[in-house]
């Protein structure tokens, strides 16, 4: 008596998901990735042969600390997707050029009409420093950085701006903290195609790392002065204009900001570019 042949899997013609090959990235020197785990963000700076793996990939953090990391399948996150690190090919001997944010310089790239997406600053030193670090990304991608001049009317300006699939708005906060007055008005806009984000800085000369422009740390300045003049006073500096003069001419790159503002600015651009077409 035989039983009935049900096949070699039970579940034949079950729907299942396939898991998705991670692509593969050159590992190029300058090119910034995060490890799998999330634990460790930098550039890289060279390849070094591992005891029992091919490669290990050495990362450099922006504050100079280096780590070793095996190249495996999907072992790193490259602008926001898995990816699986590859020595450069031998026939590349020249290193690809790199923009400010750490992105590949894309130099043929036709010109790009705006898209209706925008992402909002609170005001022109945000985006100053947004065009400094993350300029070429951005008229890469056609998106447009506005300075709001203070977000206390965010909520009408949201809804008047009506975000949608193709048309996605991104802002960037100030002092985005819990408790903050900005955060409570971040809290009141109620709308899935509006992202609003920010940093934990009191303002954007803060999220410039100290030691940029010569600091071993930004000043303590009394809550009943303007943030920036109180700066300017404990730094000798004769006014906001000059001390905003300083900062972005020390600002090159990426490297010259913190964590919670690099976080914030590429989550972002992330989500205006991938507004629906």
């Amino acid at each position: 008596m035989r039983s009935i042949d049900y096949g070699r899997d039970v579940l034949t013609g079950t729907a299942r998901r396939r898991r998705r090959t991670p692509p593969e990235l050159p590992a190029e020197p300058g090119t910034v990735v995060e490890d799998a785990a999330g634990e460790f963000c930098g550039a890289i700076v060279r390849l070094e042969r591992g005891e029992f793996t091919k490669h290990n990939v050495i990362l450099e953090d922006r504050h100079g600390r280096q780590r070793a990391f095996p190249m495996r399948t999907g072992g790193f996150r490259h602008e926001g997707g898995p990816v699986t690190l590859v020595p450069v090919p031998s026939d590349a001997n020249r290193v690809p050029s790199r923009s400010a944010s750490g992105s590949v310089t894309v130099s043929d790239a036709p010109a790009r009409t705006a898209r209706a997406s925008r992402i909002w600053v609170e005001g022109l030193h945000d985006a100053e420093l947004l065009e400094r670090v993350w300029g070429h990304d951005l008229r890469v991608a056609g998106v447009v950085v506005e300075p709001l001049h203070g977000i206390d009317d965010l909520e009408r300006l949201v809804t008047e701006f009506a975000p949608g699939p193709r048309r996605r708005l991104g802002v960037l906060v100030d002092h985005f903290v819990t408790g903050s007055k900005e955060s409570r008005i971040a809290e009141r806009v109620d709308a899935v195609d509006a992202l609003v984000t920010g940093h934990p800085f009191v303002d954007i000369w803060q999220a410039v790392r100290p030691e940029t422009v010569g600091l071993t740390e930004w000043p303590e300045v009394d809550r009943s002065l303007d943030w920036k003049t109180g700066v300017c006073r404990e730094l000798g500096w004769a006014d906001p204009s000059e001390g905003w003069r300083r900062i972005l001419d020390a600002v090159s790159d990426f490297r010259d900001l913190r964590a919670p503002l690099l976080g914030a600015v590429e989550h972002l651009v992330d989500f205006v570019t991938l507004a629906e077409e």
